[in-house]
């Protein structure tokens, strides 16, 4: 008998902390959130990846196209927010 009434006052305490801890989670008031921003629009048509696209499509012959060539360096440019001015890209078209 002792063990019924250690298991009833548990689950009533159990049963009174899961009813607090609801209305303590309703009555708090939400925070406004913040608007995300804008996502920055791309244009529609990028020309470097039609490029890249029809570099894809020649396969190995791409590697020895000086037209692919061009266009993955402006694509790695691109990725690493190199600007044709920077020191690290002249030295790369003085080779």
């Amino acid at each position: 008998m002792e063990g019924k009434n250690l298991a009833r006052i548990g689950a009533i305490i159990f049963v009174a902390f899961a009813i607090t801890a609801t209305v303590i989670e309703m009555a708090r008031e939400d925070e406004p959130v913040p608007p995300a921003p804008a996502p920055a629009l791309a244009p529609a048509t990028d020309p470097l990846r039609a490029e890249q696209r029809r570099c894809q499509q020649m396969g190995e012959a791409a590697a020895r196209d000086p037209e692919c060539l061009r266009v993955w360096a402006e694509t790695r440019n691109r990725f690493l927010g190199h600007s044709p001015s920077d020191p690290v890209q002249r030295d790369i078209e003085d080779q």
